[in-house]
């Protein structure tokens, strides 16, 4: 199980040097990636960097970590410019971007990019087919309901090709969710109990093996937060995933009044306590 562990953007608040140090320290003990939150535009919720921007100054600062936005609201923004953000990330940190992607729950962020709320369950399974085409074919043709092009590529490339899509949705996320994830995603980001978890799996394989995929190439996160009330359980929540068969883990200092150095601590001391490897 690769573990890694979330960039703690608003509580660093906005002081790069310390989301550097943050950076360089998860790689220098052993997590294999980092996550950052997606928010072009709300009030209230503290400073919050654009995902693709700051792990552009991230990638040039590490050499090994995995990059990891969980996750870009995939259908607020235009196609393909996210492509073209994400074959650029890609590059730059010479192929350790995974892209997570979701379709977001505020209508007041989709108005002020001018997207259609409504609509965008549907144009994100659009986008994900037209964002793999770009990333590995050297000329694309495409006429979907939301995005032509016609004779385009991108130049260049990603390394990967194409760039690995996760998927990120709710709790218990609605049907449709979940065939979007079996047919679609390269992993998902699980958000709900140990309990629900493996009906909420079965419904995902299933929708994978009717698209003719094999579901052990679906990768699943879970998150644990290592502060905070459920601090004194961290260590058995990791190992429990780990026992259901989880891939990936992403362990988190956020929520626990820390102040900006101590997050750095914190993350050291929960190295030093991984039950797993």
């Amino acid at each position: 199980m690769r573990i890694g562990i979330s960039l703690p953007v608003r509580e660093l608040q906005d002081d790069l040097g310390a989301l550097r140090a943050f950076a360089e320290a998860a790689e220098d003990l052993g997590f294999t990636h980092l996550r950052v939150p997606d928010q072009v535009i709300r009030p209230g919720t503290g400073p919050l960097d654009e995902p693709m921007t700051v792990l552009s100054y991230i990638a040039a600062v590490t050499s090994k970590i995995e990059l990891v936005p969980s996750v870009i609201v995939l259908p607020a923004r235009p196609t393909v410019l996210i492509a073209k953000q994400a074959a650029s990330l890609d590059r730059l940190s010479g192929g350790r971007l995974r892209l997570g992607v979701g379709v977001g729950k505020y209508p007041e962020e989709y108005q002020a990019l001018g997207a259609d709320f409504h609509t965008r369950g549907a144009r994100c399974e659009e986008q994900i087919d037209l964002l793999r085409r770009l990333w590995t074919e050297e000329t694309v043709d495409f006429n979907g309901r939301w995005d032509q092009v016609s004779g385009v590529g991108l130049d260049p490339r990603p390394v990967q090709r194409p760039i690995p899509v996760w998927i990120g949705a709710s709790g218990l996320p609605l049907p449709r969710v979940r065939r979007r994830i079996g047919r679609q995603a390269d992993g998902w980001f699980v958000l709900c109990s140990p309990e629900e978890f493996p009906g909420l799996r079965d419904d995902i394989y299933g929708a994978a093996e009717s698209a003719g995929r094999n579901v052990a190439d679906i990768g699943m996160e879970a998150g644990v937060a290592v502060v905070g009330p459920r601090e004194h359980e961290w260590q058995s929540r990791v190992e429990g995933w780990s026992k259901i068969g989880l891939t990936h883990i992403c362990l988190r200092t956020l929520g626990g009044g820390l102040a900006a150095a101590d997050h750095i601590v914190r993350m050291r001391h929960a190295a030093a306590e991984l039950p797993v490897s």
